[in-house]
């Protein structure tokens, strides 16, 4: 079955270091709380707030060992009013047979905010 794995994280600066440093911090929290591996990815969508076009988040996913092959695809995420800035959001799509429940989404940064219950779940 495939299932979806939110996450997302903040940024103080549009630069490239550090999109590519918090994408990177984020992928990272999100395979180690779900154990997963790249073979069973299907895809990953990346959207960033539109405050941030220094760099394609999807460059940091490609580094990581092993994940040179995942599709990867980046997009700008709607700018409703009010919305949480310098904000880069992943959605991925992993084969898994975990429910639900014991999918682990991981929010960093102010991105806490977007989520809270979710947020909250992976620090018990």
């Amino acid at each position: 079955m495939i299932r979806g794995i939110r996450g997302a994280n903040t940024v103080e600066e549009n630069s490239a270091d550090v999109i590519l440093k918090a994408t990177g911090d984020l992928m990272k929290e999100i395979i180690a709380a779900n154990d997963f591996q790249p073979e069973e990815v299907a895809s990953v969508l990346v959207t960033v707030t539109h405050d941030l076009d220094a760099a394609f988040p999807a460059a940091a996913i490609r580094t990581i060992p092993g994940w040179n092959l995942v599709p990867v695809m980046c997009a700008q995420e709607i700018p409703v009013p009010g919305s949480m800035p310098m904000c880069i959001r992943v959605m991925l799509h992993v084969n898994t047979d975990l429910p639900q429940k014991e999918i682990n989404h991981i929010f960093l940064g102010r991105a806490t905010a977007l989520r809270p219950d979710l947020a909250e779940k992976t620090k018990s």
